[in-house]
């Protein structure tokens, strides 16, 4: 048995419910890793499409994802593929329109899955997506699940695209989540769920601040009561 270097904190949700931000301050404030698996999905999509493969292409799609290596640095905030980081390319309105079609592909998850758990297997890791509390982590620790009115996150999303620069109407940013939603919810393989034991978390009337400061709170407990220690003693 392999020491464990802490608890497995997992947290799903819908696009644009404030994962990624929280899950990322939540990891500083612990000292833990941070993944954002969606980045993961991101980058296999945005490697179709440099290759020309289609997400109908199943068989050349499984030899792509096999082939790819995924490095996170700088606090989980960068993704490299292969020793290139991508962390710019994968956020292209591109890749974000056509994310959801590989990501339903049973082989893909498959793949990725597997990738997932390996890189968090150990614990001491804040890890995010879609089925992190279903098919990845069914057994961590503690498992999150944020959501937040469609009309907010859209809000949430077109803040942080312009932010970079990119110029894009509310309407679309509205329309692309509601139909990642509907595709992540109803997809055959490991859809977007809520677990019974799931801590929901609404932040539709929080800030970044107090959602982090509740799942810390939850976090530092069940380290606690597992004698585990978290490195801010």
């Amino acid at each position: 048995m392999i020491k464990k270097k802490g608890i497995i904190v997992a947290i799903d949700g819908p696009a644009g419910a404030g994962k990624s931000t929280t899950a990322r301050l939540l990891a500083e404030k612990l000292n833990y890793d941070y993944i954002d698996t969606g980045a993961m999905y991101r980058a296999v999509t945005l490697f179709a499409l440099r290759n020309d493969i289609k997400h109908t292409e199943t068989e050349q799609l499984v030899k792509l994802v096999s082939s790819l290596n995924f490095e996170f640095k700088n606090n989980g905030t960068e993704i490299f593929v292969n020793s290139e980081n991508v962390s710019e390319q994968i956020r292209s309105a591109e890749v974000s329109s056509k994310v959801s079609d590989y990501s339903k592909i049973a082989e893909v998850r498959e793949i990725l899955i597997q990738k997932q758990y390996e890189i968090g297997e150990h614990g001491g890791i804040v890890m995010e997506g879609r089925d992190i509390t279903t098919a990845v982590f069914p057994n961590a620790e503690l498992k999150i699940f944020l959501t937040a009115d469609l009309d907010v996150r859209a809000y949430r999303r077109l803040i942080e695209i312009r932010n970079k620069g990119q110029k894009i109407d509310l309407e679309n940013v509205r329309n692309n989540l509601e139909t990642r939603d509907k595709i992540d919810s109803s997809r055959d393989v490991n859809p977007l769920m809520i677990t019974e034991d799931s801590i929901i978390i609404d932040t539709t009337k929080l800030t970044v601040d107090q959602q982090v400061e509740i799942i810390y709170n939850k976090a530092k407990e069940i380290i606690k009561s597992l004698n585990l220690h978290s490195h801010h003693n």
